[in-house]
């Protein structure tokens, strides 16, 4: 494409003279390395989630139903420092719930337990069906740890990206 018709690309064509700031660089070039620990945090989460999962445990389902819903509150906070390299305290955690709104953490909270606790019924199904049906609760737990976990990821993401431009502006 020639110079002057528009680019599809967001980024500068050859040597052109617009500069960008120098944070604004910085946080572009760290941007992928957290973006690609957050992804690595999720698999392994997932993985090992998904594999807890295909572990037959007939009538035993709820409990470990918690100990993975603790492993996903885990991963979120460490999904949070992978972004913002602090723990997620008391604090930062009722200013992002003020921030998100209480009906929409109420509405997430829901479909997160209505989930958890639909994984603890197929789960008990599925122990019965031998290896076929543990593979399904590992696909399905691992599925559920994977897209909380993205959709997480994508929040922080957000806010770490708000957080950096707000500070290049200052």
């Amino acid at each position: 494409m020639a110079r002057g018709m528009g680019s599809p690309f967001p980024f500068p064509q050859s040597n052109s003279p617009r500069h960008y700031s120098e944070s604004r660089v910085r946080m572009v070039n760290t941007l992928g390395k957290k973006r690609l620990e957050a992804v690595l945090a999720i698999v392994g989460c997932a993985a090992s989630g998904g594999t807890a999962a295909a572990t037959p445990t007939p009538c035993a389902e709820t409990p470990k139903q918690l100990l993975l819903t603790a492993a996903d509150i885990l991963m979120y906070a460490s999904i949070w420092k992978i972004y913002f390299e602090e723990d997620l305290s008391h604090k930062a955690l009722l200013e992002m719930l003020v921030e998100i709104g209480l009906v929409s953490v109420a509405a997430v909270g829901t479909a997160y337990a209505v989930a958890r606790a639909s994984m603890a019924l197929a789960c008990e199904v599925t122990d019965w069906l031998g290896p076929m049906g543990w593979g399904t609760s590992a696909l399905l737990s691992g599925s559920l740890a994977g897209l909380s976990g993205m959709a997480w990821a994508a929040y922080c993401d957000r806010r770490y990206c708000d957080r950096a431009t707000a500070q290049e502006h200052v």
